[in-house]
């Protein structure tokens, strides 16, 4: 391969990355949104939870050892797990420490998680959920029982971001006291040149866009799985498939743009998808059958290493196909021949015309 080409696919590579990290990210908002609106609150708030305590049982003391934290004190290398590993994924955060026992952090607006005007139907239950499922249980990761995190505002009750402090306390808490919220305290001002840095010889950009991707994807590998356990499966299924169609719908345009991928023709979506899971970091090609055309994806790195998975997840995640299909070409539709969580080898979708209806 040429420079020039090599180049071409450079570029080609990190628009397919950046269109899956702005897709799984809008489609975790979405997620988000769709439970608060259909189920309530209080089960947004449980949702959101679960998926913070298992991402946090998942990441958190791995990620202190990649992101070179490891050794520092408790809540000063709490606070700067949240600073890097946020920034890593795109989000605007600060990080002040005041003492070895004493750290802050703040989520700047506008938030990464409640993008636009998504932030105005986000119920504070989901941000309390997000602090008591990760930042509560920062102490007992660590092993250190007598470290809290104390909440002193929330960018869901009209405050400046999310912010709050890791403490070092002098005793044991109890469970109930390792979150706690103090609104009305400020946080000092913000030095950059203060805060935890990341190794740029480690971190190069081709690693920080895969970062981004994966940020994004693994809140839905977290909360598609959540859902189940919380709701069942036939309402997951309906409600992580009708968030897909909503969002795909809303960022077709966006994300068949950075793939370069022309709206209509089942070959255009079967491009679209190819590109798509090149973006997710999967195997996928596609090949003419009659007026159908047949796309295969072997593997599904989104939930790779959690099966067995029910097959609502499958279901619910497929809803962003089905929308992404509405806005490329009304008159195509998508069917599923193969599933892996079915034990197929692959995933095989047949696009074909759409035919009319007799009954």
């Amino acid at each position: 391969m040429n420079a020039a080409a090599e180049r071409a696919s450079d570029a080609s590579d990190s628009a397919a990355l950046r269109a899956a990290a702005a897709l799984y990210h809008r489609y975790f908002t979405g997620l988000i949104l769709t439970v608060a609106t259909r189920r309530g609150r209080q089960d947004a708030g449980e949702l959101i939870y679960r998926v913070f305590r298992h991402q946090h049982h998942e990441k958190f003391l791995p990620g202190l050892r990649k992101l070179g934290l490891a050794g520092l004190p408790d809540a000063v290398a709490a606070a700067g797990y949240h600073y890097l590993a946020n920034r890593v994924g795109g989000v605007q955060v600060e990080f002040m420490r005041e003492s070895d026992r004493k750290a802050w952090v703040r989520f700047v607006p506008p938030r990464w998680v409640y993008e636009g005007t998504a932030i105005a139907g986000v119920p504070t239950e989901v941000s309390r959920g997000m602090l008591r499922g990760w930042y509560a249980h920062n102490g007992p990761s660590l092993g250190n029982s007598r470290l809290g995190f104390v909440c002193t505002a929330q960018t869901t009750d009209g405050q400046y971001g999310l912010a709050g402090y890791f403490l070092e306390h002098e005793r044991a808490l109890e469970p109930e006291e390792r979150l706690r919220f103090a609104p009305g305290e400020e946080p000092p001002p913000f030095d950059p040149a203060a805060a935890p840095a990341l190794d740029a010889s480690e971190w190069t950009p081709e690693r920080l866009a895969k970062a981004s991707r994966n940020y994004a994807m693994d809140y839905v590998r977290s909360t598609l799985p959540r859902m189940v356990e919380l709701f069942g499966p036939a309402d997951s299924a309906h409600l992580g498939g009708v968030a897909g169609q909503l969002v795909a719908m809303q960022y077709y345009q966006e994300t068949a743009a950075l793939l370069g991928v022309q709206p209509g023709g089942a070959e255009g979506f079967a491009r679209y998808m190819s590109g798509m899971a090149a973006g997710q970091g999967d195997a996928c090609g596609w090949s003419r059958e009659g007026d159908a055309v047949l796309v295969r994806q072997a593997g599904w790195r989104l939930m790779r290493g959690l099966a067995p998975l029910h097959p609502s997840v499958f279901d619910a995640w497929n809803g962003l196909w089905q929308g992404a299909l509405m806005v490329h070409d009304r008159f195509l539709c998508l069917e599923v021949l193969e599933r892996m969580d079915h034990g197929d080898p692959a995933f095989v979708w047949r696009i074909r015309p759409r035919r009319k209806q007799t009954f």
